[in-house]
């Protein structure tokens, strides 16, 4: 067997039992479970682009207690960029966020966004190699592969090499979180540290990641349709349908498989799909994918998915409310609903 394979096999084997040490200290999410809501009573928060600056990074605990405070959550996702991307990167920065997760009183599921590490090797953000950083963000929030943040629960974790890739259901909503950032998803030279073009590492990097994410992608798909599950929800950091301008391939090029993956699982769906993201900083709601929409063409896409429903999360100096989705009963128009709740301090 290839040195590759065998790592690949050992990886999965340690998965499993690490996820069944974990089966007797954590509930799960993975499945809908004896106990939890009704149908139509799931309620979860969706922040990202968070804390952005002293201001904010001083303010977070409380908006932590404000999400804890209200008894319909059940579930929180943080779409990524835990920093602003002018501020260092270091160490003690990483933990600090940890901690506040931490205090989540129901599972926090979070997806890395490009600030972390894609962009650290910026002078300001203190001209870090961004594969350090990347490893060092994995070693401080996914060192309990398969578990989540906040309150312990256990969730999917489909590719043992990608932690942070996580897939759960509930309420007949199966949910997969996608590592995928901005900065073209890591694509874009690393000029801080004196690179003029993506390395042989970035290379390497991304492709290894955005194939597990599709990969993760379409399983979700597949279980989804097995279980006859009524929506399909995707969350990422990265904005790949920002209509505040109009990319260049440059901006853009590495997004094109997942797209086309996410347009073909759309279409064969028998159910609603959504996209979350946050990156762009300012709430939006489209569907990017629709008949006559400029992006079919920007990523090749043949067959438009006009059931893709894409949400963005308010964010940056615009993040002044989280954002309250609500699984609605069955029969209902659409499956999910939601409203921005404005943090009151």
């Amino acid at each position: 067997m290839p040195s590759t394979a065998r790592r690949s096999v050992l990886g999965a084997a340690c998965l499993t039992l690490l996820t069944a040490a974990l089966a007797g200290a954590a509930p799960a999410l993975a499945a809908d479970a004896p106990g939890q809501a009704k149908p139509g009573h799931e309620t979860f928060a969706v922040i990202g682009d968070v804390p952005y600056g002293a201001d904010q990074v001083a303010k977070f605990p409380g908006w932590v207690d404000q999400i804890n405070a209200d008894a319909q959550v059940g579930l929180v996702f943080h779409v990524g960029d835990i920093k602003n991307g002018s501020t260092r990167c270091d160490d003690a920065y990483y933990r600090m966020v940890r901690a506040q997760f931490d205090r989540f009183t129901d599972p926090l599921v979070y997806t890395p966004g490009d600030n972390e590490w894609t962009d650290c090797h910026r002078a300001n953000n203190g001209a870090y190699d961004p594969l350090e950083r990347l490893a060092f963000d994995r070693s401080v929030f996914f060192d309990r592969p398969g578990t989540t943040l906040g309150a312990p629960a256990r969730v999917t974790v489909p590719d043992a090499a990608y932690p942070e890739n996580v897939a759960l259901r509930r309420d007949g909503v199966s949910f997969a979180t996608l590592h995928v950032v901005g900065s073209n998803n890591d694509l874009q030279p690393w000029t801080g540290i004196g690179q003029t073009t993506a390395t042989p590492e970035q290379f390497a990097e991304e492709r290894g990641r955005m194939d597990a994410s599709i990969a993760s992608l379409r399983r979700t798909f597949a279980e989804a349709t097995q279980r006859h599950d009524r929506a399909v929800m995707v969350l990422q950091q990265a904005d790949m349908f920002d209509p505040t301008y109009t990319p260049t391939e440059a901006d853009i090029s590495a997004f094109r498989p997942l797209v086309q993956a996410l347009a073909e699982e759309t279409s064969r769906f028998d159910g609603d799909v959504y996209l979350v993201n946050g990156d762009s900083h300012i709430y939006n709601s489209d569907r990017p994918l629709a008949p006559g929409s400029v992006w079919l063409e920007r990523y090749g896409v043949t067959q438009p998915a006009a059931g893709l429903e894409r949400i963005t999360v308010d964010g940056s100096d615009n993040n002044k409310d989280w954002l309250k989705v609500t699984v609605n009963r069955p029969g209902a128009t659409s499956t999910l609903s939601w409203e921005r709740v404005p943090y009151t301090g």
